[in-house]
């Protein structure tokens, strides 16, 4: 059985999903957590997972050491001895510093472990450090989530639903409050660095001192199913901040390219549909993109004056760019049915190389839409993502590459 992280209010959501998906499979709701499920991974899209546990199984122990033990025996004899492997380990429970700590002491028992009878596969640990807005806490609890040993880059940004619900202590005020657009984020870091085929993924929750859920994922599963199973300690990724941009919105686009592992780069082609104000345009002309925005209402001033950018004044659906693009970017204001019918035309067509599209919701009751992507666009892509971000509001976005 595998399972599907969710966003509290999403649940509902990701069930529904799931029978739409794989209507031969069973499922069975975990409480504020996710589904639990025999759906078979292979060709998945689900839109409202947050993260995947493969072959997760409920598991206790008594002892800060007893849990360390658990997952040694989950990935001895099993990973490869000298390919990279990851630990995703986090508290969903409690309150205060209880689980942090808990988490904390278990990281450190596995790693004295390792160094005494497994060495081989201490060396091939990547080195992670706690990830922000992650924590089971209420706000102003103080607990954070623990990857592996390197403690990573501080980011600063807002949280989803469930982050705020479960805020991290862990994030530094910055001294200035935006971030450098014109650097390509997530590069680098080999703790949300995409996957590779060699990786393997050890996950690990503790749901009370005692009990938790342990799946470990060996390569090359995290890579193959990398729709699915998020680089991204429990599937949330911080929201980006830049207060010198046009609205927040520019979070959905920076955080489907960190999803992604792609990044707009200079000197690229970028077709911005709906581009009014600004804020994808804006990031693509940081990075030092050439981009063309279209749309019936102009971009902020200083946009427009922009020798990067090209405003053409004309409707989203009906512009067709000249020549193969290297993104299209759509965030504008429109029936899902729309949006999901204008990407397709644009693969089938294949007038860009990378794209990122926003599809937008009234309510409730046409998420189902959404099977048309999933039976129709993967085909038409190298890469295909359709994921409710931690940025979105009732709204999922697809993002990748075509073919």
């Amino acid at each position: 059985m595998h399972l599907f992280l969710a966003d509290p209010d999403s649940i509902p959501f990701l069930a529904d999903e799931l029978r739409r998906s794989a209507p031969e499979s069973t499922q069975r709701e975990i409480t504020d957590i996710g589904i639990l499920s025999d759906a078979k991974l292979e060709g998945l899209h689900l839109a409202f997972a947050r993260q995947t546990l493969p072959d997760a199984l409920e598991t206790t122990a008594v002892s800060i050491n007893a849990w360390a033990d658990r997952i040694i025996d989950a990935i001895a004899g099993h990973f490869p001895d000298e390919q990279p492997w990851r630990l995703h380990l986090w508290p969903q429970y409690g309150e205060g510093r209880a689980g942090v700590n808990r988490c904390e002491l278990i990281r450190a028992s596995l790693v004295e472990r390792l160094k005494k009878r497994r060495r081989h596969l201490l060396r091939s640990l990547v080195k992670e450090g706690p990830s922000p807005n992650l924590s089971p806490k209420p706000i102003g609890g103080d607990n954070q989530a623990w990857g592996g040993e390197r403690d990573q880059r501080s980011q600063q940004g807002e949280p989803s639903r469930h982050a705020r619900q479960h805020p991290s202590p862990r994030r530094e005020s910055p001294t200035e409050a935006t971030i450098n657009f014109g650097e390509r984020l997530g590069e680098g870091h080999p703790n949300d660095a995409p996957f590779t085929p060699e990786t393997s993924l050890v996950q690990c929750f503790l749901t009370s001192p005692e009990s938790g859920w342990l799946s470990a994922s060996l390569a090359p599963q995290p890579h193959s199913l990398r729709d699915l199973i998020s680089p991204f300690l429990r599937g949330e990724v911080p929201w980006a901040e830049d207060k010198s941009a046009p609205s927040r919105a520019f979070t959905k686009l920076v955080e489907s390219e960190q999803r992604l592992g792609r990044f707009i780069d200079r000197d690229q082609t970028c077709v911005d549909l709906g581009a009014s104000p600004g804020s994808w345009s804006y990031v693509a002309i940081q990075r030092g993109a050439h981009v063309i925005a279209v749309d019936r209402s102009e971009l902020r001033e200083d946009l427009m004056r922009n020798p990067r950018l090209r405003f053409e004044t004309a409707d989203a659906f009906k512009y067709k760019p000249p020549q193969t693009v290297d993104w299209l970017v759509c965030d504008v204001i429109a029936a899902p049915q729309r949006s999901i019918d204008l990407l397709l035309e644009w693969l089938r067509e294949k007038r860009m190389r990378n794209f990122i599209v926003t599809i937008k919701f009234k309510g409730h009751d046409e998420y189902e839409l959404l099977e048309t992507l999933k039976r129709d666009a993967p085909s038409l892509c190298a890469e295909f993502r359709l994921k409710r971000l931690s940025a979105n509001k009732n709204e999922v976005c697809a993002f990748g590459v075509a073919k």
